[in-house]
């Protein structure tokens, strides 16, 4: 029988091209199983094989338990007492082994072992796939449509190894039949389940960057490097570029000769629309570049938001926005910044009413007139916390200001800002300076509302704190970190705590260059920061 079991080995071995070691475990299982069958207990058996010649013994084993009471499985168990008086030096969870005759091949065994080999020479061969697939991982594969289907389609890779490419994955209105050749992107490997374990997409914004990367031999190089993607599958995308050689234009090279090398992308994409994005280190320069076709005039960037708000030429506002808001949408993702496009009368209009404020702010409270004002407002300051106390040197760049002037000047800012310090201190509303974002200012505000502690914030809607000046995002974003402080400050204390406790035994991950923004960085542009005419507008324009 040894050489029937050498036998089997090779030919299964080089049949299924599964290492030789994999297959002799899958029968040392299966005479195991052979060998439980023909026992009238459940007892737990090792078979072992010698490779070389094919003789195997069988081993019934116990584990070792430490009790004085009865054992739960007396079949598969064995007291550490009664261990000891063969083995003194045994612990408690070690196997003991005993050698018992090996079944012999009857009809039955033969039966159990080639069910038992079956299932474990396809469990080597899922794992072997998946092996072999991991490598390919994050990368483009071809593959042959194997099985179509509605809501998704199978996918052979070559080599017995099949993907699953689902419905939501692929290019809309894209249709397959049986045998047609196509490229995706390995995304996922399941090692669990039944069936095609691994996991393709079209759609996904990484696939876009993987066929550049193909077609332009320079960003395979690593000489251009993808900043950014963003798509709107089979309709519109935008990919940022920047060269490590100042002698190559990567615009240029993505683009190809007449347009070559972005044609072949966007023709394996089902004719998706690609506009190539230069990345500029200035962020103003960047955003220009992202919203092209549209032209920017201005540019006003809010770091606390990490928003981005765009003035457009009025007659330019539908090209800016796009079909359903597809230009700016795929330019938020591209640049990881939330922007908000308005027509250039409307921010001129808004600056204005903001500028109005702020003067008439500074005649209240820091005792100048009207000119002054507006000269402080033109230069930037907003805030009597920051004429109060930012360096002296930057007040002159506005004319007529000295040393003696400055320093009056930031007397009185201090004197304000210590009497709405005072004024808030008496109102009670202290704690609601903890929160990023809130100054004096708007505590005072708030408390005029009757907000006057974290609890009330926190209990507050988007909408009832818009009348104090400040805008959706930061509105939000202030409600949310009261909510954090008041109602899920525990469960934070315990996420946090989770959070140390993982790093400290879990190493970094190393990262690499980043060429897509994580889907839940990205700061989409809601519907309300779109002027409701310009959309009208910009459907209209795209129908025509």
């Amino acid at each position: 029988m040894g050489k029937e079991i050498i036998a089997i080995a090779e030919a299964l071995s080089n049949e299924r091209a599964i290492p030789k070691q994999k297959i002799f475990e899958a029968l040392e299982q299966a005479l195991a199983t052979a060998t439980k069958k023909k026992s009238n207990l459940d007892i737990d058996v090792r078979v072992q094989i010698d490779e070389k010649d094919g003789s195997y013994s069988t081993y019934r084993r116990w584990v070792v338990v430490d009790t004085d009471g009865p054992l739960d499985n007396p079949v598969q168990e064995i007291s550490l007492a009664a261990a000891r008086e063969e083995h003194p030096d045994i612990n408690p969870g070690d196997i003991i082994e005993d050698e018992i005759p090996s079944v012999t091949f009857d009809r039955i065994t033969i039966q159990t072992a080639k069910q038992v080999l079956s299932q474990r020479v396809r469990t080597a061969e899922r794992e072997q796939i998946i092996s072999e697939q991991r490598e390919r991982l994050g990368h483009v594969v071809n593959a042959v449509v194997k099985r179509p289907g509605r809501e998704y389609m199978v996918l052979d890779l070559g080599n017995g190894a099949e993907a699953i490419l689902r419905r939501d994955q692929m290019i809309p209105h894209e249709n397959f039949a049986r045998g047609d050749h196509i490229r995706a992107l390995l995304i996922d490997i399941r090692p669990e389940g039944r069936g095609p374990q691994l996991v393709c997409s079209r759609a996904a914004p990484e696939f876009l960057a993987e066929l550049f990367r193909i077609e332009v031999p320079e960003i395979g190089e690593g000489i251009i490097e993808i900043m950014g993607v963003a798509r709107d599958p089979g309709l519109r995308a935008k990919i940022a570029v920047r060269s490590k050689d100042k002698r190559i234009d990567p615009r240029g090279a993505c683009i190809g000769m007449r347009g070559a090398r972005v044609m072949a992308v966007s023709g394996e994409l089902s004719g998706e629309r690609i506009d190539i994005v230069l990345w500029d280190e200035n962020l103003a320069q960047y955003v220009s570049n992202a919203m092209e076709p549209a032209e920017v005039t201005r540019i006003v960037i809010n770091d606390d938001s990490h928003s981005i708000d765009l003035a457009v030429p009025d007659d330019n506002l539908a090209l800016a926005i796009g079909r359903n808001g597809q230009n700016v949408r795929l330019a938020s993702q591209v640049l990881g910044w939330h922007l908000q496009v308005k027509a250039e009368s409307r921010m001129d209009a808004e600056l204005q009413a903001e500028n109005s404020e702020v003067v008439k702010f500074f005649m209240d409270n820091l005792d100048v007139d009207e000119t002054f004002a507006q000269a402080l407002a033109d230069a930037g300051f907003h805030t009597l916390e920051e004429v109060a106390f930012v360096a002296p040197e930057e007040f002159y760049e506005i004319e007529g200001m000295d040393a003696e002037l400055i320093a009056a000047l930031q007397e009185n800012a201090r004197n304000a800002v210590a009497k709405q310090e005072e004024a808030l201190k008496q109102s009670g509303g202290e704690e609601l300076m903890q929160v990023n974002g809130i100054d004096t200012e708007l505590a005072l505000a708030l408390v005029n509302k009757g907000i006057k502690s974290l609890e009330d914030l926190a209990e507050q809607a988007i909408d009832d704190l818009l009348d104090l000046g400040i805008d959706v995002q930061k509105a939000g974003d202030i409600i949310m970190e009261a909510r954090n402080l008041t109602w899920f400050k525990d469960e934070n204390a315990e996420a946090t705590a989770a959070t140390d406790s993982t790093n400290e035994s879990t190493p970094t991950p190393a990262v690499g260059n980043v060429s897509t923004p994580a889907a839940d960085n990205v700061a989409n542009t809601p519907a309300e920061n779109i002027e409701p005419q310009a959309a009208e507008r910009a459907a209209s324009t795209e129908q025509q």
